[in-house]
């Protein structure tokens, strides 16, 4: 099936989340129709360039060969397109040789991206958390030699945290990172999980790495950062000699089969300290949260992909009598069409959320107001657990919903349905896993008081009372305003406790979150279709999706507070002999 890169629904989104607003604020050279012309030209690239190496890719899969990883046919080719034409570089600043477009517009290109192929998406996705991280702890040789080579794409950036024994918890990890006594460290350990680790797409793969120096003190202030590259850096950046690190084996994955997830062995690799010493997850956090938005948007992606191969199917297969289509058309009977329905809506809702997290994230770095900039830092602080959480979990959801609608062809793989299915369930893992998200926003995002999310409830009541007086929308924000009633009594009862109790109430609380605001993005979306509309189907189309969410989503607001609020009780009686009871 042809995968069509859905820049009208992206255009449309980042107008409702602000990005028009942001745009005439902070990027005067930046107009509506050059916004179109990134997005048309991004769809193409994805479409006709990436999209059809998704499925061979899949078979043929990421490869060892004489110790180099090796990427599927077709991707080194579309890699060096994808640099050719500036992909790699939409958001940096110029002064590193970036665009400087801004987070939302890149963040709506690699979306296309990632729907396309999530395999070859995965590899500039992981560059632009380094580029992140070195912009803002690199020092000046950093910057010099090695951000401009990132930001073009020429290398590619990879994250190495994880160990066997080391995988949340970072304070157990043991690589080392001995002074070489010229102001250099040599790295010794082993990292697993490191996905484009090593590979033949670029010339050079520079790895951000967590290590502990002789004297470092135990557990995670005792960690740093530090920058090696597969090729020794001469004094003007100039490759030099293979460094000593290697990829020992691939990982034999689930899904996302074209990439190749490296397990790498540091014997002696040359490496220089990024930041500050025994500061180092605190600087790779950086990076951290950037990916974290980065694999939110991969789970609204192969949501999008999913839904599109599921709808083309449910259009073409003919069963039975279906009551809405007189061919006969399997998206004539109303269970498919409801389970196609939402998950458009989920998707939309899923979008709008990362994007609206990729506004705050430029308001926060661009507004020069000391304010402004600390209401968008708390929330964008806020959102990117939820939005990494909520959307890879609608990702995962649409593409076994999509699964489904193709019936037991769906369980084949021919059908490339599975493939989605199986490439999606990474995104709830990696990067921070969702249950360690959840935790994130009730142990550090809503801190003593909640007021960052109290903050957010405010703001979406006031949408809330718009669409109460909107005619046909009345009933999406008296269902909005209920639910957002729901999340904000939930806040209050996770404030005021701690311990298992929080804990237990973690996730649901989370999801709670997410459902809400993404109520909260669909009621933006037909409130500002209702001002576009006169008479274009396409945007009366918005006001069903955000009434559809309400009735199916919303209503369970009220429901899932019950839940949180009950406490962990049920959960402590679960025991070892009630779970292991035959």
């Amino acid at each position: 099936m042809t995968f069509r890169a859905p820049v009208r629904e992206l255009a449309f989104a980042l107008s409702a989340v602000g990005h028009d607003e942001l745009v005439d604020k902070y990027f005067p050279d930046l107009d509506a129709e050059t916004v179109e012309a990134v997005l048309e030209a991004a769809g193409a690239f994805a479409a006709d360039v990436l999209a059809p190496l998704n499925r061979p890719g899949d078979l043929e899969g990421a490869r060892l060969e004489n110790g180099v990883p090796r990427a599927p046919a077709g991707f080194v080719g579309a890699y060096r397109q994808f640099i050719e034409q500036g992909w790699a570089s939409v958001a940096a600043e110029p002064e590193a040789g970036g665009q400087g477009l801004g987070k939302p517009l890149e963040t709506a290109v690699y979306e296309m991206i990632q729907a396309a192929n999530m395999a070859f998406g995965l590899c500039p996705m992981l560059s632009m958390g380094a580029i992140e991280a070195l912009q803002l702890q690199g020092n000046e040789r950093q910057k010099r030699l090695v951000l401009p080579k990132l930001v073009s794409g020429e290398w590619t950036g990879a994250m190495c945290m994880t160990e066997p024994q080391a995988g949340t918890d970072l304070s157990a990890l043991t690589t080392r990172a001995e002074p070489a006594g010229d102001g250099t460290y040599r790295l010794h350990g082993e990292k697993i999980f490191i996905s484009w680790g090593d590979h033949d797409l670029a010339e050079n793969v520079v790895h951000l790495v967590l290590a502990r120096t002789p004297d470092a003190p135990p557990g995670n202030k005792g960690v740093s950062l530090f920058l090696t590259s597969r090729q020794r850096l001469g004094e003007n950046g100039e490759l030099g000699a293979r460094n000593d690190f290697r990829a020992a084996s691939l990982e034999h994955k689930l899904g996302i089969h074209a990439s190749p997830t490296c397990v790498m062995l540091y014997e002696g690799a040359e490496a220089e300290l990024v930041g500050e010493l025994h500061n180092g997850i605190a600087h790779m956090f950086v990076m951290m949260n950037a990916a974290r938005l980065a694999v939110g948007v991969q789970g609204v992606a192969i949501a999008e992909r999913a839904f599109q191969q599921a709808l083309s199917y449910a259009q073409e297969r003919r069963q039975g009598r279906a009551l809405w289509a007189a061919d006969g058309a399997i998206i004539g009977h109303p269970d498919v069409r409801r389970m196609l329905a939402l998950s458009k809506a989920r998707i939309a809702a899923a979008r709008s959320l990362c994007l609206y997290t990729a506004v705050m994230a430029d308001i926060a770095h661009r507004t020069e107001d000391a304010d402004d900039r600390a209401r968008a830092q708390a929330r964008l602080e806020l959102l990117t657990p939820i939005a990494k959480a909520w959307s890879t979990d609608v990702g995962v959801e649409v593409a076994s919903t999509s699964l489904q609608v193709h019936g037991g062809m769906g369980f084949i793989e021919e059908t490339g349905a599975a493939q989605h299915y199986r490439d999606a369930r990474i995104a709830p893992i990696y990067e921070g896993t969702n249950g360690i998200q959840a935790l994130d926003l009730i142990g550090r995002k809503l801190a003593q008081d909640g007021a960052a999310m109290r903050a957010l409830i405010a703001d979406m009541r006031l949408d809330a009372e718009r669409l109460s007086k909107a005619g046909e929308l009345a009933e999406v924000g008296g269902r909005l305003d209920a639910a957002i009633a729901a999340l904000e009594a939930a806040t209050d009862w996770v404030v005021a406790h701690r311990g298992a109790d929080a804990l237990a109430a973690a996730t649901p609380y989370l999801k709670l979150a997410g459902d809400v605001i993404g109520g909260w993005m669909l009621g933006r979306h037909a409130l500002l279709a209702a001002d576009r509309a006169a008479g274009d189907p396409w945007l009366a189309g918005k006001a069903p999706l955000a009434r559809l969410y309400a009735s199916q989503v919303l209503t369970l607001a009220p429901g899932a507070k019950e839940a949180i609020c009950a406490g962990a009780d049920d959960f402590a009686a679960a025991d070892v002999a009630v779970l292991a009871a035959e």
